[in-house]
């Protein structure tokens, strides 16, 4: 069984669905995650070269934590994908698809608040369309949520995140904190989204939809069984 988790950002993929990763690495399965952006060809308009060496550092310490053997790095200008001519976003997606070649594949919610995520969303679910040979083999199409983004826009302006799967993160939990933690450039003061006991809570919230004791929320658009 082959993942691969689209990350438009290093620490999406923890904040979003870290227990589930790891859970998935104890069952076996090759997990792949995929940073798809950095900081771009040129001068980045926000934040110095250096900053992408400092947050893949403690990406590679994250994904060591959960178990995460596969880290692959795109280069699309990180917060500027809205100037990024799609056809160059939907071929990065592209290959990372046919290099990762999943049996199931993860992606931010569509709707997210940031446009990386939504770019990002839009141009797998191009590449990954079931009559398409690279799409045909993928069993299961999910979107996760990332407490920073997906839970931002207003429902009267874009479909609230309504997850129609959750997996039991009981067992990795706590895994999942110790991979949060490694972003520490990424923490943020006081009580945030980013904050651990906001994730923690929200994986209890998840949880007891479900009757368990901590879980992880996902909006499956294609199961294949």
């Amino acid at each position: 069984m082959s993942i691969l988790v689209i990350a438009p950002h290093a620490d999406d993929e923890t904040l979003g669905m870290g227990g589930s990763i790891a859970r998935f690495v104890q069952e076996g399965k090759k997990v792949t995650v995929a940073v798809m952006t950095g900081p771009g060809d040129g001068p980045h308009p926000l934040w110095p070269r250096d900053s992408w060496d400092l947050i893949r550092k403690e990406a590679a310490e994250a994904m060591e934590k959960l178990g995460v053997e596969n880290l692959l790095f795109e280069n699309l200008p990180a917060a500027c994908l809205d100037d990024v001519p799609a056809h160059q976003i939907n071929k990065a997606v592209s290959d990372m698809i046919d290099r990762a070649a999943p049996d199931e594949l993860y992606l931010p919610y569509y709707h997210d608040l940031h446009h990386d995520h939504r770019a990002l969303s839009y141009a797998a679910l191009v590449h990954a369309r079931a009559y398409l040979e690279r799409g045909s083999r993928i069993r299961l199409i999910a979107m996760y949520e990332t407490p920073t983004e997906t839970h931002l826009f207003p429902a009267s302006l874009h479909p609230p995140f309504a997850p129609n799967m959750w997996v039991d993160i009981s067992g990795t939990l706590e895994t999942k904190l110790e991979a949060w933690a490694c972003y520490r450039s990424q923490q943020l003061p006081g009580q945030t989204p980013r904050s651990p006991e906001a994730l923690k809570a929200q994986a209890v919230v998840r949880g007891a939809e479900v009757g368990t004791a901590a879980a992880e929320a996902f909006l499956v658009l294609r199961s294949l069984v």
